[in-house]
């Protein structure tokens, strides 16, 4: 159906995709280690998640084609972006109501 180049393009397209979403995963990661408060993190960890999941199951809709499994392959898509914004939400508000307050400024300043 496709030709060599093309399969060598989505090839190499998937390829570039998990190493990005494998990189932001990563980059998550270090992100929920480091950073300094309950914000910053649950911000770094929503981010990396929804484009850390959007670039995998990008690679895996390429890889895939044309096919009942790309569909499903959206609807997981749809479901992560949806829960994990709405998780993210929850989580934020319900901390803000609890009296954790967010650290703004360096934290070192006296």
């Amino acid at each position: 159906m496709f030709g060599t180049k093309t399969v060598l393009l989505i090839a190499v397209i998937t390829a570039l995709c998990l190493a990005a979403g494998c990189f932001l995963g990563i980059t998550g990661g270090f992100g929920i280690y480091r950073l300094p408060d309950f914000f910053t993190r649950l911000h770094a960890s929503s981010v990396t998640d929804s484009a850390c999941a959007f670039l995998i199951l990008f690679a895996l809709m390429l890889q895939s084609g044309f096919t009942l499994a790309t569909v499903k392959l959206c609807f997981i898509f749809f479901f992560l972006v949806l829960s994990s914004t709405t998780a993210t939400h929850a989580l934020a508000k319900t901390a803000r109501s609890r009296g954790l307050e967010p650290l703004l400024g360096r934290e070192d300043k006296r």
